[in-house]
């Protein structure tokens, strides 16, 4: 089995309707375990509380007092409470993400709180309260493995108050009984329609060559999307991948990296601003659903990306991630093409909050990049589940440990969705 490709997974419908919305069974998905950064990656050099929101410029995505909770810094976690969860008390977290078990010695990367500037201060995830506010509703993570990274950090930080069922990592949707919230994620690394053509690629590197559909939301997620209140949407490392583009009508249109001669490279950026722009349309349809016999208003937030961290090499060479602390403020910058990637979600973002009208869903930019790309030290690495005749990347610094830095997007959603 080539790095990319996938395990595939019962799908909700193995686990009974009791999982999942009574409203509508959630399709089938597939996660990724071990997808990682991509070829043509460069290493680099050596985001609700509504008072500690920012407003966006187009007025979404945030309020109200100018607060920018995703401006800030980490900072020292003085409580000395011990860890909100491992892999013990939440077998959800799946190997891969799980250091503890698999021997990282140092803790280090728990002991650490995101700081907004400022003076704000961003409240601890509280767990009962998030169960109490978001009763009888939904919330689906639609993206990638960093997608369900996210998804397990949230199931995990949920189950200190109530366990859900099932209780194990080989499910993708998650049903706290006692409160009639189901959390559920979604397998879908290019938001669009996508077919792998050539598992080797053109160069042979095992990446494989996609056709990507760009004016297609996946089904997998967008049929169903309907069903839930709150969205996630959150995607960015498969874009790398050597892939055809096509247009609504089938025609080629340009590619990424395909090294075909009478093909117009488009690159990346092409893609991911289509693909976005697609999804966030999908996403955002039929924003008002019904809850209680009323109109209830879907919330659809857009995560952006989060930078990997490989140091001394590349992912499919020597590359590494084994720093211990933080990156202090600016030691750590995106490079060119991760800049140009956080701006095309950004601006899709705002290009689609813009799109206002009735039922329209409510849109939410949870600006992560900056939080995220200053802990290069809490990465698997080595340490975690690895299945060499599966996936031939033995180091991992794209997903994050859990519990960990991941932890602090679920404050952040706390505050945006609850405050």
């Amino acid at each position: 089995m080539k790095f990319h490709e996938v395990i595939k997974l019962p799908s909700i419908a193995h686990y009974g309707l009791r999982y999942v919305l009574p409203a509508a069974a959630v399709a089938a998905c597939v996660l990724v375990l071990a997808a990682v950064s991509l070829p043509g990656r460069v290493p680099l050099p050596p985001l609700l509380a509504p008072e500690v929101t920012k407003t966006t410029a187009d007025g979404v995505g945030g309020d109200r007092s100018g607060c920018d909770i995703f401006k800030g810094e980490w900072v020292p976690d003085m409580s000395g409470e011990p860890p909100p969860y491992t892999g013990e008390s939440c077998p959800v977290i799946h190997g891969h993400y799980d250091c503890m078990r698999y021997g990282r010695p140092d803790l280090g990367y728990v002991r650490w709180r995101w700081r907004p500037d400022g003076g704000c201060e961003m409240r601890r995830f509280d767990a009962a309260r998030f169960l109490a506010a978001m009763r009888g509703r939904s919330v689906a993570f639609v993206g990638d493995s960093l997608a369900r990274n996210q998804m397990h950090s949230l199931v995990c930080l949920l189950s200190r108050a109530e366990r859900p069922a099932p209780w194990t990592n080989g499910s993708y949707a998650y049903r706290f009984e006692r409160h009639g919230l189901t959390v559920a994620a979604f397998w879908s690394p290019f938001l669009v329609r996508a077919v792998e053509t050539d598992p080797d690629g053109p160069t042979g590197s095992g990446a494989g060559l996609w056709s990507l559909h760009l004016d297609e939301p996946d089904a997998g997620w967008a049929a169903h999307v309907g069903a839930f209140d709150h969205v996630v949407v959150s995607a960015g490392s498969w874009f790398y991948r050597p892939s055809m583009f096509y247009d609504r009508r089938g025609r080629l249109v340009g590619c990424n990296t395909c090294l075909s001669p009478n093909v117009t490279d488009l690159t990346l950026r092409y893609s991911l601003r289509m693909a976005f722009r697609s999804a966030l349309r999908a996403a955002a349809t039929g924003g008002a659903r019904r809850r209680g016999g009323r109109a209830a208003r879907r919330t659809v937030i857009v995560r952006t990306i989060s930078p990997s961290h490989y140091e001394n090499g590349t992912w499919n060479g020597h590359g590494d991630c084994v720093r211990t602390r933080p990156a202090r403020r600016g030691e750590w910058e995106l490079n060119a093409m991760e800049k140009d990637m956080h701006r095309i979600q950004v601006e899709e973002f705002a290009a689609a909050a813009r799109k206002r009208g009735k039922g329209a869903a409510r849109m939410m930019l949870m600006d992560a990049t900056e939080a995220m790309a200053q802990r290069p030290d809490a990465h698997p690495s080595k340490y975690r589940l690895w299945q060499p005749d599966k996936f031939k990347v033995s180091r991992d610094c794209v997903h994050w440990c859990l519990p960990g830095a991941m932890d602090a997007c679920n404050d952040m959603l706390f505050h945006m969705l609850i405050g």
